[in-house]
């Protein structure tokens, strides 16, 4: 099968990248050395992921892509400071959570739908469904769409957890890690979640039944593409012109 190829001639893997038998830390040391086109491997298994949890951050499918291509080309830009004492995945999602909450930070506007955490932390706005609708929920696109507007409306604080833990399958550890918490508060934040969306969507469709946040193979192929782009920007900017 053709691959496609990026705007610098070097020919993609493609998804099957991410299933390569090499670890992280194999590739890491692979591209150290000069093997640039094995950071795709890296990018294929975990492009899902680092834009699940910015989307779950910026609630926007565009900025959190944005912060994906970011997060691997700062990533790239100092492989040399990953000392492995965390998993590559850690280490990752952590610069993606820096750039996604500083660019929350700095936004000056709301859009007024953002929840409000009482005292009792029951406050959630956005969030009460009309009522059970077997023949709307058979069309998983439209279930899908409920189930990410329900995650959506959650706090951040609950959102981000949620997203790591019951979406991507993070472990309570990886979560607790990558956001700077302990995993006895991670564990809270989770079950929070999942009490707030049990009226609604949780307990009666399961979030197996159409995953939310998809990351399709075309907007794959775009981030990949990207960041191979402006890795080798960053190479012919570094390399010394020859006389």
């Amino acid at each position: 099968m053709i691959r496609r190829m990026s705007s610098m001639r070097r020919p993609l893997l493609g998804q099957d990248a991410r299933n390569l038998a090499i670890s992280d830390e194999e590739v890491v040391r692979r591209v150290r050395a000069g093997e640039t086109g094995l950071f795709e491997v890296l990018m294929r298994r975990y492009n899902q992921r680092l834009y699940r949890v910015a989307r779950a951050i910026l609630r926007d499918g565009s900025e959190a892509e944005d912060v994906t291509q970011q997060t691997y080309v700062d990533a790239y830009g100092h492989l040399d400071q990953f000392a492995g004492r965390a998993m590559f995945s850690t280490w990752l999602i952590k610069i993606a959570l820096h750039d996604a909450l500083g660019r929350a930070r700095r936004r000056v506007r709301f859009d007024g739908h953002e929840a409000v955490e009482g005292e009792d932390g029951n406050t959630m706005s956005g969030l009460k469904s009309p009522g059970p609708d077997p023949e709307r929920q058979a069309f998983a696109g439209e279930l899908r769409a409920l189930i990410e507007a329900a995650i959506e409306s959650l706090p951040e604080r609950y959102r981000a957890v949620f997203v790591m833990r019951a979406v991507e399958g993070m472990s309570t550890a990886e979560s607790a890690e990558c956001l700077d918490i302990s995993e006895e508060t991670a564990k809270t934040r989770l079950h929070r979640a999942r009490l707030l969306l049990r009226d609604t969507l949780y307990e009666r469709a399961g979030i197996e039944s159409a995953a939310p946040f998809p990351f399709e193979a075309p907007r794959c192929d775009r981030v990949v593409i990207a960041v191979l782009e402006r890795i080798e920007g960053m190479e012919a900017r570094s390399s010394p012109r020859s006389s």
